[in-house]
């Protein structure tokens, strides 16, 4: 809102700095540092708000150090990110971008049905919470909502040069010419602006992929079979990121700083997928409109790190399903729309360790129950997590051990982009 009042000014009047408000890096700068007021000025008052309300966490005997000592402490903070991650977003983001109205549906969506689970723990008492089915159901919604709307929307395109778009056939929504440069010299390129379901590979040199070219053998079905097997493919993505960011959320500060880290390396992607230069010097699809999720994703850094201030060891306030589901659905939105999907097991690889651990353990719990007669475990306690809290190493050194991995693998995914 406040971008359309800055350009409304700027039109109308002089005035020291008028055309900051067009520059992305500025944008994304203020809108962090909203989103880092907003979560420590409202969080406090959130936290006790939720102590009136006597919402508090519940705690299953585990026997894990200092489990005790978690019982009572306020859950559902994951407003706090919510609120710290929408209120900036709509007062600095261009409300009209098709990328940004995703986002807000993917925030809103994951965080209504977090909440909704929370509320049914916490009020009616029902420590099951919401049935994982209409988990399920909720996060297969947006991964309609996602793949049918990059399929279908012309506002979601991908510049190519045209002699590739029309050797290929591609659905040219728009022509544009622009200047390109090698060690040659600067000249003039004509491009298109395409509707494709291609995406980029890391640690490949012919870094681009077309799901379509895997359905060749279709011939006149091809693009049906494509468009079937990328909206699954979004569903999967954001079913498995969201509930293995919800695993992740079982130490003070352990998702929310995950998640922290995870979106300032998806900033580093936004703004090059969102600039034609970066993009074509770096071999990254170029994205317009893109560069408006640079904005979306400075709120949910500051959002992370605001929420840190009153969730990391001893943790005044958990963020609940409504805070995990949020983040792992959006994180997994972002690098679907930024063609950036193959690198989710690199960027995500806490998310997908704590994951797999749970699927291992409770795999081989039952296949040795079935074959001996008896369960047995590959972990201590699983997820991961639990399973170092029970070889008794301190919650505080676990939860900076894996930050400390989660920026190991956020510096891969951005030396990705030089790797082939």
């Amino acid at each position: 809102m406040l971008y359309y009042l800055l350009e409304y000014l700027s039109n109308q009047y002089d005035f020291p700095g008028e055309n900051l408000y067009q520059f992305i890096s500025f944008r994304a700068g203020i809108a962090m540092i909203l989103s880092l007021v907003i979560s420590l000025f409202f969080g406090g008052r959130i936290i006790n708000a939720l102590k009136k309300l006597q919402i508090g966490e519940t705690i299953r005997e585990l026997g894990l150090e200092g489990q005790n000592q978690k019982k009572g402490t306020p859950t559902m903070g994951g407003v706090i990110i919510i609120m710290a991650i929408l209120v900036p977003c709509l007062l600095i983001a261009r409300l009209e971008n098709i990328y940004i109205v995703l986002m807000f549906v993917a925030t809103t969506l994951m965080g209504g049905i977090g909440f909704l689970d929370d509320y049914i723990k916490v009020f009616l008492k029902n420590k099951k919470g919401l049935s994982g089915k209409f988990k399920v159901l909720g996060q297969v919604l947006l991964g309609l909502i996602v793949g049918l709307t990059m399929l279908f929307s012309k506002d979601i395109v991908v510049r190519i040069p045209l002699e590739v778009a029309e050797s290929s056939n591609y659905e040219i929504i728009r022509k544009v010419k622009d200047v390109a440069s090698d060690r040659n010299g600067v000249y003039t390129v004509d491009y298109a602006y395409v509707k494709t379901t291609a995406t980029n590979l890391p640690f490949f040199k012919n870094n681009v992929l077309d799901y379509k070219n895997w359905f060749q053998f279709a011939g006149d079905n091809k693009g049906l079979l494509t468009q079937i097997f990328f909206v699954l493919f979004v569903t999967f993505i954001i079913t498995a990121v969201s509930n293995a960011a919800n695993l992740t959320d079982g130490l003070d500060g352990l998702a929310a700083g995950v998640s922290g880290i995870i979106g300032g390396t998806l900033i580093v992607f936004a703004y090059i997928a969102g600039n034609t230069i970066f993009s074509e010097y770096l071999g990254v699809l170029y994205l317009p409109g893109a560069q408006e999720l640079v904005i979306f994703t400075a709120c949910l850094v500051g959002a992370c790190v605001g929420f840190l201030w009153y969730n990391t060891f001893p943790a005044q306030v958990f963020m609940g399903d409504t805070g995990s589901l949020t983040l792992g659905g959006t994180i997994a939105v972002l690098a679907i729309l930024l063609r950036k999907e193959w690198l989710i097991p690199v960027l995500c690889g806490i998310f997908l360790i704590e994951n797999l651990s749970v699927i291992l353990q409770v795999s081989y719990f039952k296949y040795t129950k079935r074959k001996y007669g008896e369960g047995r475990r590959i972990f201590k306690m699983s997820p991961l997590h639990h399973h170092y809290q029970k070889m008794g190493i301190p919650e505080v050194k676990i939860v900076t051990r894996f930050w400390i991995v989660a920026i190991l693998l956020a510096v891969l995914t951005i030396i990705t982009l030089k790797l082939r």
